[in-house]
Formats: structure tokens, C-alpha cells, sequence
């Protein structure tokens, strides 16, 4: 069975595309010949700058004959419709056969297509694959059409078997298919031949060129590690850096250079950035005081002077960058010893959102709304305020400016710099977290009321604009937004109810937006939203101030809207925290049955819920529980929709004619009682066995006692009892919700 090579080499393929690549041509390559009938055992894509590079292993030599039945049309249609028929299926009119069908009699037509040599199949799918490659930018060149990412110089395709290796002739816009390549560009110039994947990777290797960029990463690696060692010293680690400057070299060299002393106290994140940004340089750090003080570097070949001459040059380089970062760093530091207010009033000209107004005016209201949730998470209310006023001063730093990753981090500094206590300066850092799966969520309580006031504002501004994610598009990154809320309440154990919170942000930017025409309603608008804080329930708050005021056309239309915005952000907070919950392992009918409770909107104490249910329907007497629920939910529905009557006003126990009957009264009785001391406590464990206690009175009950009875006191009486049954367990959770 053949092996395939080939080979795409042209200029400098950027890093960033190479691993992407590599694995669009395996696909390319091996779906195309799977498609055209061809099979493998095994395959090797890889990257350098200048080339793409895949092996299949054990690729069948042709692909098999094959043979297919269709049916034509009807014997004796129209002869254009027969002759059609002939074409398509490539056949000749004595090479139908008639056959009786249900239908009457119909041609039909036997078609073969033979089996194609791999050459000619290999040869089809690579110039497919060439002319149809998904760069993610690409270009043209010369005077052919042919498009890459960068000038296409060479091929190389060839079929190796046991009768030794043949090129498989290939012509891609005047670029024929070999069997020659070439080394590094400096170290090896000159092209020579290859007959299959050992020799080639053989030879590119003594030709200074290392082909799998696995094994040049852990090169760069192990050498930049082994000579920080050698000098007391260790390279901090950045695995997205290492894949980058592993695809910048064909053979890795790795030196090590110094840092200009008068730059060795600028902040190490300011070190780490500018070198790893503009220089694509790792960072050498001592391993006890944690101070950066070298740097490595990657050449792509070895030179006489052992690379003095390259270090030389890039030491120039990075004194002038570092200088830059000194100057922005001292004219920033100047600033903030200022008390940072220049920032904050310069953000008065940062637009946020053409509709929600400029970074100045959010920072207002994310002030407020710290204020509001601080004394629910344990913060000092003047102390959140005073934070998320300087929380995001830095976005108007000459550093940010020009290494925006250094936002909230540079805050922290310069918020210290300022004289401010470390709790606040650390919200500067810590109130854009968590960002993302992997980024850890504050615990401190400062950070964690500027955090949530942040990401609240953010979703109920979009919400009042109704723009919200569609489908995959998410601009704003409101799910993340959204999912960091649901972190910071969980991983903080903090119960809170969100729609307070939501009502009283969307009044704040229901106002701004509708302030323009509401000048004698502001004072109200302002007194409701103090009540909305205040006693946490929209409609009674507002309308306890409408009931005392006149109201005004805004007031009024904010009574409409508020609240139905409110519920359809709180909803997508729901959806979020089944996605959240789900990756816990619990289900989403369980999460969805513990939502249609009271207090939905206390995100945490749904996900406790959530999880003592889904621990307990793990048990027999829950999983039970439920289907004896689910038969007294059916038998009730059913009953209440027959007599048109609601089946709610109270089973009395004097009318209980069984000891079964009886058992369930007392058993409901003390399930009840255990339950409501149990949420009061927030025990929602006990509360979950206490409601699967009722599995054996409940079964006993369907048992032996028949609910449709001749006696209508008793008929009603039971079915009231059957009430009682789904009143108790929704006190818990709503097992109707519950699947199975």
C-alpha cells in the first residue's frame, strides 16, 4: 500500500495561521480521498514558516469498482425524458432493462464506474485542496490566479510502495509537482530531492530545518529553562508565546540577554508585556524576589559569534521600547499622585455606547449600584462607591493606551500610587473578573460589589436598548457578563435577590434615556427608585409613590416597561445558569423545577436547591417520590378539568376512611412542618429528604385507597389530600418540571 508526501512550501506563513493550516490541509486532503474511494491507516500533518507538510500512511493503491443501480422513467414516457435519463446515467438505450413495478413497467440501468489509480485521485483533491485552502487572508501574485497566503514556490507529492517512489504529476497554475524541497534559508541553501517522509524529515533536519513544531516548542522550552537555571533564575511561563516564536523559526536558538538596569523597576506586568508583545520575547525572572531582570530570546540560526551580534541588536531594540514604558510609566505615576481625577473627568469624552452615554456617566451609575449591593455582600458602602469611581481611571493612562491588556491592572498600581487603602486598589484589578472559565472571581467583598454594579450595568443598559445576543453573535460579551454573575454569587456563597438589583439599574437608564422630555418627573422618578432599592419589589414601590403623587407620562410608561424587561434579562440569566449548572452535573429539567419557585431571581439558593434535588432524585424514596407525585398531579389535573372545580380548599382528616389514609394526613403534616423550618434555615438538604419521607405514605395511599369513589364527600376529600400532596413538594421544588 503507497505512502503519500506532500509538501506546500512558499514565503513566511504567519504563526498564527500555521497550526490552523496544518490541520486544514489533513482534512482537505484525507476527506477528498475517502470521498473518492481511497482509504488509509494513518496520518502526520506539520508546520514550519515555510511549509505545510502531510503524511498518510498505508493509502490503498486504487480505489474499488463500483457498481450502481437506477431506475429511469416509465417505459414509454417521453422519449426527451428517456434520452435525459441516458445521459445522466451515462448508458446507452440497449443497455436498459425493463422491469414490473407496482407501477407498471420502468427501465432501469446497471451503471459501473470503474476503479482510478491513487496517482490520478491524489492528484484531482491536492489542486482542490491548493485552489480552495481557507486562508484566512491570502494573496495573489504574478500573473496567474492562484491564491495563498503567501507566494506558492514549490510542491511536492509523492507516492511511495514497494516498487520505490514515483512524483505524482501535478500542475497547479504553472506550478508543477517534485519530488525537491530546500533546508533552512540561511544555514542550508539549495533545493535536493526526497523519495518519502523518513528521508525527507531526515534531511530536513541536517538541513537546519526541524518539521514538527511540537518538538520545536519543547526545545525552546527545555534550553530557555536550562539556562535561566544555570544563572539562578527562571523563565516565566506563557504557553501562547512559546506556540507564536515556535512558529517564527525553522532552527531555534536560544539566547538569553540582559535588561537595562534603569528599567528593572518598572512593574514586571509592564516588563512582561512590552517584551512579549513587541519583541516576542519570554521573561527571565529571579525565583526569590520575583523581579524581572533578563529576557530570552529565539534566532532561527546559529552564527558564528554565538548569537552576540543578534543579542546586541535586540537589547538596542528593546532599551528604546522599555523607554517608551518608563516614560508613560513616570508621567502616569504623576497623574495618579494627583488623586487620579484628571482620568476620571477625561473619561467624560470616552463614548461607551452611542445610546447609554460616555464612560463618565456609567461609572456614575455603576457607583450607585455598588453602593446599593454593598451592605448585601459584607462591603463598606462609602468604600464601594469610592472604588467604582476610580475603578476604571486607568482607561485614560498613557499605558493603557498603549497596552489596553494592562487595564485594571495598572489601575491597581496607580491607585496605590494615589494613597489609596490596598482593598480599593485591588478593585481596580479584580472588578473586570471573572472574564472567563479559567479566570478566577474575586472574594474580596469590595471587589465583589464593584464587580457585580459593573457587569449588572452593562446587561441592564443592553437590555433597555433591546440589544441583546442573538443566536451566536454576541458582541458585548453579554452571556459573559451574565455567567460572571452567576460565578461571583456562587463562589462567594452569596444569596441575593438579583431583581432588586436589575429593576433598580434599568430605572437608571430608562431615566437617562428618557430624560430628555421628563424634567418635572425626575424628582419622582428619582424618590421610586430610592423605594425600588429600598424595598426591593418593583410594582409596590412604584406604585406606593405613584398612589401619593401625580403621574407623568414617563412614570407611567416606566410602569409598563420595567418590569417586563426585567423578567426577560432575569430569564437569560435562568438560561445561563442551566448552561453553569449542567457543566456541575446537574440536569436542566432538575434546575428547571427548582426555577419555578419563589425566589428564582436568588441565583445561589436556586443552584442549592438544584443541587440537593438532583442528589436525592439519586435516591430510591426520591425517584419514587416523584412518580407517585406525578400520578396524584395527573389524577388531580384530570379531576379538576372533568367537574370544572379547583381542588384546593383543605382535606380534612375526619373523613379519612383508611388507616393508609390517615398514615398520609400525619405524614404530610410533619413532611410540611420539617420543610418550612428547613428553607427558613436554608437547610435545602433537609428540606429535599424531609419531601422524599413521603415516598412510603404516598405509595401506600395509591396502594389501597381509591380516589374516584361512589362517595362524593370522600371523592372530593381525597382529591383535595391529592392537593395537599403537590402543595407540599412545590414548596420545595416544582416536580412537575421533572422528566420521566
Amino acid at each position: 500500500m503507497p505512502n503519500l508526501l506532500i509538501e506546500l512550501f512558499s514565503e513566511e506563513i504567519p504563526a498564527r495561521m500555521q497550526a490552523q493550516a496544518a490541520h486544514n490541509l489533513k482534512k482537505l486532503i484525507t476527506d477528498g480521498l475517502v470521498e473518492a474511494g481511497l482509504t488509509y491507516s494513518g496520518t502526520k500533518a506539520f508546520s514550519t514558516p515555510r511549509r505545510l507538510a502531510l503524511a498518510v500512511d498505508g493509502l490503498t493503491a486504487e480505489s474499488p469498482t463500483v457498481r450502481e443501480e437506477r431506475k429511469g422513467p416509465k417505459v414509454g414516457a417521453p422519449e426527451q425524458a428517456i434520452e435525459g435519463f441516458l445521459r445522466g446515467a451515462g448508458v446507452t438505450r440497449d443497455q436498459l432493462e425493463e422491469r414490473e413495478t407496482p407501477k407498471g413497467a420502468v427501465y432501469f440501468a446497471m451503471i459501473e464506474k470503474a476503479g482510478r489509480l491513487a496517482d490520478e485521485i491524489v492528484a484531482e483533491v491536492l489542486e482542490q485542496a491548493v485552489r480552495n485552502f481557507p486562508w484566512p487572508k491570502s494573496m495573489r501574485w504574478g500573473a496567474g490566479s492562484l491564491r495563498w497566503v503567501r507566494p506558492l514556490h514549490s510542491i511536492v507529492c509523492i507516492l511511495e510502495d514497494e516498487a520505490g517512489s514515483r512524483i505524482v504529476p501535478t500542475d497547479i497554475d504553472g506550478i508543477k509537482a517534485g519530488d525537491m524541497t530546500e533546508g533552512h534559508r540561511f544555514m542550508s541553501p539549495g533545493r535536493f530531492s526526497v523519495a518519502n517522509f523518513d528521508q525527507y524529515a531526515s534531511l530536513l533536519k541536517r538541513a537546519h530545518v526541524v518539521l514538527d513544531p511540537e518538538e520545536r516548542a519543547d526545545h525552546i522550552w527545555q534550553d530557555a529553562t536550562n539556562q535561566a537555571f544555570a544563572s539562578g533564575l527562571e523563565v516565566v511561563e506563557d504557553k501562547g508565546l512559546l506556540a507564536e516564536v515556535a512558529g517564527l523559526v525553522e532552527w531555534p536558538v536560544v539566547l538569553m540577554g540582559q535588561i537595562g538596569e534603569e528599567f528593572l523597576d518598572l512593574p514586571p506586568e509592564v516588563l512582561q508585556t512590552s517584551m512579549k508583545e513587541h519583541q516576542k520575547f519570554f521573561s527571565v525572572r529571579s525565583a526569590k524576589s520575583k523581579r524581572i531582570e533578563r529576557f530570552i530570546t529565539v534566532a532561527n540560526r546559529e552564527t558564528s559569534d554565538n548569537g552576540a551580534t543578534i543579542l546586541a541588536g535586540n537589547q538596542k531594540v528593546l532599551a528604546a521600547r522599555l523607554s517608551d514604558a518608563k516614560f508613560f510609566w513616570e508621567n502616569d505615576l504623576r497623574v495618579a499622585k494627583s488623586g487620579m481625577s484628571a482620568w476620571t473627568e477625561q473619561l467624560a469624552n470616552v463614548t461607551f455606547h452611542n445610546k447609554l452615554g460616555n464612560q463618565a456617566e456609567r461609572i456614575n451609575r455603576i457607583a450607585e449600584l455598588a453602593r446599593d449591593i454593598a451592605p448585601y455582600v459584607g462591603a463598606d458602602v462609602e468604600d464601594a462607591e469610592k472604588a467604582a469611581r476610580i475603578a476604571k481611571a486607568d482607561l485614560s493612562s498613557e499605558m493603557v493606551y498603549e497596552f489596553p491588556e494592562l487595564q485594571g491592572l495598572m489601575g491597581r498600581y496607580y491607585a496605590e500610587a494615589a494613597g489609596q487603602s490596598g482593598e480599593i486598589a485591588a478593585v481596580c484589578e479584580e472588578h473586570y473578573a471573572p472574564l472567563g472559565p479559567s479566570d478566577v472571581a474575586p472574594r474580596a467583598a469590595l471587589s465583589v460589589a464593584v464587580s457585580l454594579a459593573d457587569k449588572i450595568d452593562t446587561l441592564t443598559g443592553f437590555w433597555a436598548i433591546d440589544e441583546k445576543p442573538t443566536g451566536s453573535k454576541d458582541p458585548f460579551a453579554l452571556r459573559r457578563a451574565a455567567l460572571g454573575v452567576i460565578r461571583l454569587l456562587r463562589e462567594n456563597n452569596l444569596s441575593l435577590e438579583l431583581s432588586r438589583f436589575l429593576d433598580a439599574q434599568l430605572m437608571r437608564h430608562l431615566i437617562a434615556l428618557n430624560g430628555a422630555g421628563a424634567e418635572n418627573e425626575i424628582d419622582t422618578l428619582e424618590e421610586i427608585l430610592q423605594e425600588i432599592v429600598k424595598a426591593g419589589v418593583f410594582g409596590a414601590a412604584y406604585h406606593a409613590v405613584l398612589d401619593q403623587r401625580e403621574a407623568g407620562a414617563v412614570a407611567a410608561k416606566l410602569a409598563e416597561t420595567v418590569p417586563d424587561i426585567s423578567a426577560n434579562l432575569l430569564g437569560f440569566f435562568h438560561d445561563r445558569l442551566k448552561v453553569y449548572l449542567k457543566d456541575e452535573g446537574i440536569r436542566y429539567d432538575v434546575i428547571d423545577a427548582c426555577l419555578s419557585g419563589e425566589l428564582n431571581d436568588d441565583l445561589q439558593l436556586v443552584a442549592e436547591r438544584a443541587t440537593a434535588l438532583g442528589r436525592v432524585l439519586e435516591t430510591d424514596e426520591g425517584a419514587n417520590l416523584v412518580q407517585g407525585f406525578k400520578r396524584a398531579n395527573n389524577i388531580l389535573s384530570q379531576a379538576e378539568a372533568k367537574d370544572g372545580v379547583e381542588y384546593s380548599f383543605g382535606a380534612e382528616i375526619k373523613f379519612a376512611e383508611t388507616a393508609e389514609e390517615k398514615a398520609l394526613f400525619a405524614a404530610l403534616d410533619t413532611a410540611e412542618a420539617d420543610i418550612k423550618v428547613a428553607l427558613s434555615e436554608g437547610a435545602y438538604e433537609t428540606a429535599m429528604t424531609a419531601m422524599a419521607q413521603l415516598r412510603s405514605p404516598v405509595d401506600a395511599f395509591f396502594e389501597t385507597v381509591q380516589i374516584n369513589t361512589d362517595n362524593q364527600v370522600v371523592r372530593r376529600n381525597r382529591l383535595n389530600l391529592l392537593n395537599r400532596i403537590r402543595t407540599v413538594c412545590a414548596s420545595v421544588a416544582d416536580l412537575s418540571c421533572l422528566e420521566g
